[in-house]
């Protein structure tokens, strides 16, 4: 009986062994990197063929539309639990904060849904079954399984993704400086000296995968979210003030301090905490990574100092929101017909129309960035040259251009 059994499983797989051997035998002669990377890689050693994420029904160069593109779903079917703790993190609401931005459909198609720009990071967040349609539709369709970001098709290798360069794409440059930060740090340097060997395997050196991915767990945000402001405000009156003002230049509250709709989309976009309960749970997960090398009361030191670095980073920023602000309200400066409010609006300031506003949004998601952003990744340079001394830069600028466009408005 168990005789026949087998024999019968052989019969019902034979068809698709068959399959698995034609895909291979075609797209070693189109594309025979990515079957040397699929016959690398843990899905071959364990029979996980073409079929198994792309489907049985392309079966020539005739019907290439007939080829499934995979999604995070599809990877669910073997590694339920790493999808279900993905989609609870910042990653999977990447694409949504994209596609938030008030002014993000300015961009060319190509920098967005052709990911080649904000897009091209962006990627990796969860798309609904009509965006992969839309997708598809404009010849972008593919990319869309978000864990192929980490674990780069077709070897989807589990040692790539543990390299903290498997980070560096999306996490350097303008606003997302986090690897040159990292790298440079004490902390990246001594991984770098263990990847070229000269500091043995054992020594500790953390990635970011060690801070931001305790366990595996992919599950990834930070206790400040990426804007760094956060709910409730805080008990220093002054930087109340101040984070209000920045959460105004948010369009998150309306000049009364209300707020507003797009508080609604900040929510869903997963980009700050806006309870305390959230916030701490960040907070002692990142306390936690770093007692594995430090005593606690360091690490909670350390920490402090980049709550402080925001404080200080929002008191500069404050001030540079309301010039700006002033200018609209005494005239001076025409306020754009897309902004809701007569305050500066930071999340469409990619598209500011004058010199002064563009500056203003530098200053907000540039430099305040590094600064904070230096100053918890260890990197002196980022949090003071980078950071700090830019926003100085910037304020200073912004006041010499409020102070010739009030004298420009005065001579009309």
């Amino acid at each position: 009986m168990k005789r026949k059994s087998l024999v019968v499983l052989a019969v019902l797989l034979f068809p698709a062994f068959l399959l698995a051997q034609d895909c291979v035998e075609c797209h070693k002669k189109i594309t025979p990197k990515i079957v040397a990377d699929w016959q690398l890689s843990k899905h071959s050693e364990n029979d996980v063929d073409c079929s198994v994420c792309h489907g049985e029904d392309h079966k020539s160069a005739g019907d290439v539309d007939k080829v499934q593109i995979p999604t995070p779903e599809t990877c669910a079917e073997c590694h339920e639990d790493q999808v279900a703790q993905f989609k609870k993190g910042k990653h999977a609401m990447a694409w949504a904060a994209m596609k938030a931005m008030p002014t993000i459909h300015w961009q060319p198609m190509a920098l967005r849904e052709g990911m080649k720009g904000c897009g091209g990071c962006h990627k990796i967040g969860l798309k609904s079954e009509d965006e992969i349609k839309q997708l598809k539709k404009e010849g972008a369709g593919f990319g869309v399984a978000s864990c192929d970001a980490c674990h780069t098709r077709h070897l989807f290798s589990k040692k790539e993704a543990q390299q903290p360069q498997a980070c560096q794409t999306c996490h350097m440059g303008f606003d997302h400086p986090q690897w040159e930060m990292y790298s440079a740090s004490k902390h990246g340097v001594r991984f770098l000296l263990k990847q070229n060997g000269v500091l043995p395997e054992s020594a500790a050196a953390p990635t970011c995968q060690t801070c931001h991915m305790q366990e595996g767990n992919h599950e990834v945000r930070t206790a400040w979210g990426f804007l760094a402001v956060r709910l409730p405000l805080p008990e220093d009156e002054q930087w109340k003030q101040d984070q209000v003002t920045i959460l105004q230049a948010l369009g998150v509250l309306d000049p009364k301090g209300q707020p507003t709709a797009r508080l609604d989309v900040v929510k869903a976009a997963d980009v700050a905490r806006l309870d305390q309960e959230s916030w701490q749970k960040e907070r002692d997960k990142m306390i936690s990574a770093c007692s594995q090398c430090h005593s606690e009361n360091f690490a909670r030191a350390e920490l402090k100092k980049g709550d402080d670095m925001i404080r200080a980073a929002d008191r500069l920023m404050a001030e540079a929101i309301r010039i700006v602000a002033k200018l609209y309200e005494d005239g001076v400066l025409k306020k754009p017909e897309n902004y809701a409010h007569p305050f500066p609006d930071l999340l469409t300031f990619h598209d500011a129309p004058t010199v002064i506003e563009q500056k203003l949004f530098v200053m907000y998601l540039k430099h305040r960035m590094r600064t904070f952003q230096g100053t918890f990744h260890m990197n002196p340079d980022y949090a003071l040259w980078y950071g700090w001394s830019e926003m100085q830069r910037d304020l200073t600028e912004i006041k010499e251009l409020a102070a010739s466009l009030r004298k420009e408005h005065a001579k009309k």
